[in-house]
């Protein structure tokens, strides 16, 4: 399925000849009282000039693909970043009717290729599907540059998880103001990585409504501290002062931080029973503290869950359609 999604995407027709489309993207202040987390909150109003290109008529898939940019409402060292890069995935012909909508994020590689065939299928199935390109990807990485979204360089890790975040409610306030799209049926789509920035940007933006974290989970130090494999970080972290600093530490970026939010959300997981990447302890660990919601498992590794691949998609696709 992503592979076809792909070569649909090769040999698509250039949409040429036709100029942006151009606007602003506008953000409302978070108040002092507001229940976004204080780390995802914007304290003043954003406003951002957005661009919107087309870049491919898919006419025998019934999609027309567009090129997004718009500025970060983060500002850092590296200008490349400060821009945010994204493809939407619209549906043609649905002047009947606004149609949902829905944010999707890839897996930590980051070659969108996982994203765009969601995006792809989501869109051949009446849902506009927008994939935002996450900080220090792509677009957004400098020529030669070294730096990454996760790394061992915590302070930048952490600055970058919360620019994604903030990407990704200015990129639903895109969304909810298109004229196609129905804004109270709004969603989020995230597979590995982006299942954790899903669930931390679901919790903390109102917009959202429906929400599928693929892979993904909450209570992450709990969860990796009793895997046999994470013996030698373990050790790394007892040193540092023990699993509750690190829990303490992390908690502002653990999705289970915002259970009480997220239960709030339609939300579906999907997990894998014998996932080697994220324990699935974890998955049941969110599942549990967001009121036992649905869970998919399928019966795989973190890897080898892509043979369920047309399992994932109908699953996404009927829940983001509700």
């Amino acid at each position: 399925m992503l592979r076809s999604a792909l070569l649909v995407l090769l040999c698509a027709a250039p949409a040429v000849g036709a100029d942006p489309q151009r606007g602003t993207i506008k953000v409302p202040a978070d108040g002092p009282k507001s229940a976004v987390a204080e780390r995802y909150r914007f304290d003043e109003a954003y406003s951002g000039a957005y661009a919107l290109a087309p870049r491919f008529d898919m006419r025998h898939s019934g999609i027309t693909l567009y090129d997004l940019t718009f500025p970060s409402p983060v500002k850092g060292d590296i200008a490349e970043n400060n821009i945010v890069h994204a493809q939407y995935f619209v549906p043609q012909g649905k002047a009947n009717g606004k149609i949902p909508a829905v944010i999707v994020l890839d897996i930590m590689q980051g070659n969108q290729l996982i994203a765009r065939g969601e995006a792809m299928w989501l869109a051949q199935n009446g849902v506009a599907a927008l994939v935002v390109v996450l900080p220090h990807y792509n677009e957004r990485r400098a020529p030669d540059s070294k730096v990454k979204l996760v790394s061992t360089d915590l302070v930048r890790t952490f600055e970058g998880l919360r620019q994604g975040v903030l990407d990704c409610r200015c990129a639903a306030a895109w969304l909810a103001a298109r004229p196609e799209v129905d804004a109270d049926q709004l969603g989020m789509v995230g597979t590995s990585l982006g299942s954790f920035l899903t669930g931390l940007t679901s919790a903390n933006e109102p917009r959202i409504k429906n929400v599928c974290m693929i892979l993904g989970g909450g209570g992450l130090v709990d969860a990796y501290y009793e895997h046999p494999k994470a013996k030698p970080v373990t050790e790394w972290v007892d040193r540092l002062g023990g699993k509750n600093f690190v829990k303490k530490l992390i908690a502002p970026f653990d999705p289970i931080t915002y259970a009480a939010q997220l239960k709030g959300k339609n939300l579906l997981l999907i997990a894998a029973r014998h996932d080697e990447i994220v324990p699935p302890k974890a998955a049941e660990q969110l599942w549990e503290a967001t009121g036992k919601q649905r869970i998919v498992w399928l019966d795989a590794g973190h890897i080898t869950a892509a043979y369920y691949s047309m399992t994932v998609l109908r699953e996404m696709r009927d829940h983001v359609r509700k």
